[in-house]
């Protein structure tokens, strides 16, 4: 696919989240009402798409091992550059790396890679193992370090905080909802078929009702470049751009990974980082407004990056 017919492709994605931004500057629908929108895709609408296609799909062919195995290398590989960078700069609180980790490695997947990925693919299926990685580990990781680090009445022993870390992390509905679809695929459940009618009916409002939402909060909140630090600078441009290339090498040299899954893999690691960062950082109370700043301006960015990714990727595999 080239340039213009990714261009294209990417042309529903640019006008459901344009009207979003419009709609907010021109307060024709309040940009507080963005968190209703994002709350009915995250809750419910995402899923309901991930529950239908994971119970349909083919589960050899999506949980490619190999493939994950290179992701989740180029993961680890990313975490401990970003760890590293942040003791150089004399960042010292884990909580403050953990942060950082999150805003440099992790990708935003209900409100930006199922919607791009349904859109150039017609599927969001391959994102599916890279969530349930993500979610059970790396956020895992992240949470296990915020709540160990949290202090004051009601925060308990170690024990207690890291209990409810694992607990925060495997109950979301995305990863409740692959994890029944995996469990009914592979004990051949029957679905009834209002059941699964239903499940596609609202995973089909996911993808607009997301970047929908995604182009509400923006608006909202506008776009301050001028007053983007270095710091914010060097995230977006490791989440953005070196994450995508890291993925690149490590899945394509180190695990021989071709042709549709390594577009795929380096699609899904050149997505923004996740609106997760800023409700992690506010509840608590780490780097509020780098958060705030990088899950933004990364979203535009990758945006902007999209059209130049897929027909390179495509070339090189």
């Amino acid at each position: 696919m080239g340039g213009a017919a990714a261009l294209e492709k990417l042309m529903p994605v640019v006008l459901a989240f344009g009207a979003g931004v419009l709609l907010a500057r021109r307060k024709v629908v309040p940009a507080e009402a963005s968190k209703a929108f994002a709350d009915y895709a995250f809750l419910f609408a995402v899923p309901c798409y991930l529950f239908g296609n994971i119970y349909a799909a083919n589960l050899s062919a999506l949980f490619d091992w190999r493939a994950i195995g290179g992701y989740a290398t180029a993961a680890a590989v990313a975490v401990a550059a970003i760890a590293a960078a942040s003791a150089v700069a004399g960042l010292r609180e884990p909580r403050d790396v953990a942060l950082r980790v999150m805003a440099g490695v992790q990708v935003n997947t209900a409100y930006f890679a199922v919607p791009v990925f349904i859109t150039f693919f017609g599927t969001a299926a391959p994102i599916f193992p890279v969530l349930l990685f993500q979610v059970c580990v790396l956020s895992l990781v992240v949470i296990s370090i915020m709540e160990l680090g949290r202090t004051g009445p009601g925060a308990g022993g170690p024990a207690r905080r890291l209990t409810r870390a694992v607990s925060s992390s495997l109950v979301t509905p995305l990863v409740l909802a692959c994890n029944a679809g995996i469990v009914l695929n592979l004990l051949s459940v029957h679905v009834p078929e209002v059941v699964l009618d239903g499940a596609a009916f609202v995973g089909d409002s996911a993808s607009p009702v997301a970047l929908f939402a995604l182009g509400l909060h923006l608006g909202g909140i506008g776009l301050d470049i001028r007053g983007t630090t270095r710091e914010e600078l060097a995230l977006i441009g490791f989440k953005c751009l070196v994450f995508p290339l890291l993925a690149w090498a490590v899945c394509g040299a180190l695990f021989g990974v071709r042709g549709e899954w390594l577009t795929y893999l380096v699609l899904i690691a050149a997505m923004p980082t996740p609106q997760n960062l800023f409700i992690f950082a506010q509840r608590y109370d780490v780097g509020v407004d780098l958060s705030a700043s990088v899950v933004i301006k990364s979203s535009v960015v990758s945006l902007l990056l999209l059209p130049l990714w897929l027909p390179a990727v495509a070339m090189a595999s």
